[in-house]
Order: structure tokens, then sequence, then C-alpha cells
């Protein structure tokens, strides 16, 4: 009997005894939810600190071109509209470099067809406009004007580009030559209305996923030490940069005033 008496005992004490279940699981669900408030936080942060520094981006767009020009050594232009290249002839016309680089021209696209569009620059065309055909994307652009650059021994560059390509193609610019000094050189069209970036949508979806591109082109010249050479430039531009295809020989001097002197007896 003592026996039984004191098995209940045991039974009676354990019932009363705490079961540790419950509080691992109130732990477990307060873990879970510090967690969730913490990634929450972070994503806040993130979004603001990314919608901030889109603000600035878009509001940092120039809505005019510049009214005055320096000269610098050569003119380097990013295809993607005639309007910017119709800027650059004037520009080389107007003595704001000795050499204009076109940069990314269609393969369909020659001397002939650019010197048809813009008759008046038959004699620039022919004498101090060089074609880039290999570029395939801004990076490419980057590489061909260095390499272009380097050929020539320029020390400074007036780039060409509309105004909301201009944050990354002069990312990509100082990244590829970051010894050569830049003047950008906006191109303002009535496609974009940069003055309603934060209201115009037509706007936005072309800001938005400019400013991600500018963005990792940022993040990309800080872990890469040349474009040319880099993987990370192929798997982020989908392809190689530039192709294969063989640049446009650039000539000697004689060259060049031999075209511009046939240019002038045919005109």
């Amino acid at each position: 009997m003592a026996m039984i008496g004191t098995r209940r005992d045991q039974l009676a004490y354990t019932a009363r005894e705490p079961s540790p279940a419950p509080d691992a699981a109130a732990r477990r669900v307060r873990l879970w939810l510090v967690v969730l408030w913490t990634a929450l936080a972070l994503l806040v942060a993130a979004t603001a600190t990314l919608g901030f520094g889109y603000a600035r981006f878009a509001a940092a767009i120039s809505g005019r071109e510049p009214a005055a020009v320096p000269r610098t050594d050569a003119i380097v232009v990013v295809t993607g509209g005639s309007q910017r290249v119709d800027d650059a002839i004037g520009l080389l016309g107007a003595e704001r470099g000795s050499r204009l680089l076109i940069s990314g021209v269609n393969e369909k696209t020659n001397r002939e067809e650019l010197a048809r569009l813009n008759p008046s620059a038959r004699d620039l065309l022919a004498c101090c406009v060089d074609l880039d055909y290999r570029a395939r994307n801004t990076i490419g652009n980057a590489i061909e004007a260095r390499r272009w650059a380097n050929a020539h021994g320029f020390r400074s560059l007036l780039v060409v580009t509309s105004n909301y390509h201009m944050p990354r193609v002069l990312a990509e610019f100082a990244h590829a030559m970051p010894r050569l000094r830049l003047v950008p050189h906006p191109v303002v069209t009535d496609q974009i209305d940069i003055s309603g970036w934060w209201n115009r949508w037509s706007t936005a979806k072309v800001l938005v996923p400019e400013y991600g591109k500018y963005l990792a082109a940022r993040l990309r010249s800080m872990v890469e030490s040349d474009p040319e050479t880099s993987r990370l430039s192929v798997i982020i531009g989908g392809r190689k940069p530039i192709s294969a295809q063989p640049t446009e020989p650039v000539g000697t001097e004689q060259e060049r005033r031999s075209q511009l002197k046939n240019a002038r007896q045919d005109g």
C-alpha cells in the first residue's frame, strides 16, 4: 500500500510540473517574429534607398542642352537616335573636337548613307569621322571608344548621347578610360519629358529601367578591373560587348586628305 501511495504522489507531482513544450513553441514564434520584422525593416530600408537614389538620378538628368560647349580632343557619339548623330556632326563642324567616332553603327549604314542624310557635312564625313560597327551595347561603346582614343592619343572626349542615357554612358566610359577627361553633351528630345519624371508613366517606363542599368554599371565597375576582359560584362550584357567584325580602318593623315580632296571634287 505504501508503494501505491508513493506512486500516486509521484504521478500527482509530475502532473503539477510545468511542461517545457509551450515555452519552446513561444520562443520559436518570437524568433520568427524577429526574423520577419528584421526582413521587413530591411526591405523598407532598401526600398527607401532605391527610391531616394532614383529620385536623385532622375532629377539630375539635364532637361536642356548646354549653351556653351568646351573644346576637346575628339568627340564620341553613341548611336540610338538620329538626333544624336546630327548633333555630334554639328559639334565636329563647330570644331569642338578634331575627330568624331560614331559608335555602334548599324551594319547596313555606311558612310554614303550618312552623307546623304547630312549633305552639308559630306566633307567632314570624308575626312574626320570614324565608324564603329563592333559595339553591341553601352559596354562595347566604352571599349571601342577607348581603343579609338588610344590609337589617336586623345586625352579628352566630348561624349554625345541622349540626356537620360548620359549617366550610364559616363559610368561606362569612366570605368574603361579613368585617365581621360570626359565632357558630357546630353541630347534633349521631345520624346521624353524629364520635367515630369515623378508623375508621367511614359517617362518612368524609360527612366526606371535605365536607372537599374546604371546601378548595374556602377556596381560592376567596383568588382571588375577591365570591361574588355571581364566575364561579368558578358553575363550582364547578355552577350559579348563587341563583335568580331573588323572595325573600319582609320587610315593615315595623307589618306584622309586624299579622301577629302576626292569628296570636294565629286561635290
